[in-house]
């Protein structure tokens, strides 16, 4: 988050600890309750989606928190302004810009359809499948590419006869594992790459092993379950409408992805590198600046200013120095013991609070770990693949689901035995390449 909402923050709690006057203590307990009592409403809200007590979607739910942070006094109106980190709402739009212009060009269909026209066995179908959602979701947003994907492979499994049960779900996972890879690969690792500096091309040496070894596992791991499913079964010729190919504008789009990587490693500026490539899309494209607009996702843009307010709400209260002080004598005092123990601590609480807040409520202690570095690729690594344990998991889980529920049926445990074992090895994988 801002440097200056951080200072004034750290300041006024040093300040409370040189006058610990009881009128302010009882102002800052006051202050702590109200914030922990808002940040659990926010947390049901975005956990427990549109039952029937209330519709409220995910940024729906997290607008109502940061305005009950500000409604109660819990931070002023200037603070929760300088809660949101620009930064990271620049990086967001200029990826989404650049996968908009991408998904109206339908390069996404076109691949989808060219793979899964090309697979001569049922293996090899759920190899392209895992390494090309893996690889893609490393290059761009993975739920983008699940929601890209999904409606074309079960046109595909349907004219196959395939059990379309192992490749969603391959699908789902791979996308997951493959978006650690790197700083633009998935919401929280966006986050990361803002507000621990760490080079791309550093973030992506060290994740890219963890990343290719854990899909692997997963293929392997899919395919052991499933094995009477997939079974090398010879896949007869299919007949599917070929997605029509906007060429020009997939070489504009492509070109202006290989200038935005070239700014992320040569400038180190994520934010700038990414809004300027999305802007110069605007202007070259040819496509209306307001078509491209309006397919931008700018809910999950509200999401995450909302989520920066609720958590600066809370650290202003010093819920996260509190509850850092709490669990930091369990979490080791050597590398390795950190290592391992933060990965576990993190896998379990992205799944309670969601990877992307826990990221966010996590992000003030990696500092105090002996090597802060090596932490925020564990960070990453942990909260990513905590996004397979179970369906909640992640909004790409969600995507999948969601888009195939009319044509099959992913029961809790289909996912849950892939799902665990999968979250169980990669983390694994993980944890020994960074100790």
């Amino acid at each position: 988050m801002g440097n200056g909402y951080w200072k004034v923050f750290q300041k006024d709690l040093k300040t409370t600890h040189k006058n610990p006057s009881s009128q302010r203590q009882k102002r800052l307990e006051k202050l702590l309750i109200k914030s922990l009592l808002i940040f659990i409403l926010t947390y049901i809200i975005i956990s427990a989606q549109k039952t029937k007590w209330h519709k409220l979607d995910r940024p729906s739910g997290a607008l109502l928190g940061a305005v009950l942070m500000v409604l109660t006094g819990v931070l002023t109106l200037d603070e929760a302004y300088r809660a949101i980190d620009f930064n990271t709402i620049l990086l967001l739009l200029g990826m989404m810009l650049l996968i908009t212009y991408l998904k109206i060009a339908n390069c996404f269909k076109y691949l989808s359809y060219f793979l899964v026209t090309h697979a001569r066995n049922s293996f090899l179908l759920l190899c392209f499948v895992s390494f090309s959602s893996g690889i893609l979701s490393a290059l761009f947003v993975n739920d983008t590419i699940c929601l890209m994907f999904t409606p074309l492979l079960i046109l595909a499994l349907q004219q196959m006869q395939l059990n379309p049960v192992p490749y969603l779900i391959a699908l789902a996972t791979s996308s997951n594992i493959g978006s650690v890879v790197t700083l633009t690969g998935n919401p929280q690792n966006m986050l990361i790459g803002v507000f621990s500096k760490i080079p791309y091309l550093d973030f992506t040496m060290h994740l890219i092993p963890i990343g290719f070894l854990s899909l692997i596992a997963n293929v392997l791991i899919i395919y052991m379950i499933f094995r009477e499913d997939i079974n090398f079964k010879k896949i007869n010729p299919i007949q599917l409408v070929q997605p029509e190919l906007d060429i020009k504008l997939t070489v504009k789009s492509m070109s202006v992805l290989f200038l935005i990587f070239l700014g992320f490693i040569f400038t180190g500026n994520l934010p700038l590198s990414a809004i300027t490539g999305g802007l110069a899309l605007i202007i070259i494209s040819g496509v209306k600046p307001q078509y491209a607009m309006e397919k931008v996702d700018w809910t999950l843009l509200l999401f995450f200013c909302g989520l920066f307010i609720v958590v600066g709400g809370i650290h202003k209260a010093g819920f996260l120095t509190l509850a850092h002080n709490t669990i930091e004598p369990y979490l080791g005092d050597t590398i390795p013991s950190q290592v391992v123990r933060f990965s576990t601590f993190s896998v379990v609480a992205s799944n309670l609070v969601s990877n992307v807040p826990f990221v966010l409520l996590s992000a003030t202690w990696i500092d105090k770990f002996i090597d802060s570095k090596t932490m925020w690729y564990v960070l990453a690594m942990s909260s990513t693949f905590a996004g397979n344990l179970t369906i909640m998991g992640s909004v790409a889980n969600m995507i999948v689901l969601e888009l195939s529920k009319e044509h099959v049926h992913i029961g809790f445990w289909d996912f849950s035995k892939v799902g665990f074992t999968t979250t169980l090895i990669s983390t694994m994988i993980g944890i020994f390449i960074l100790m």
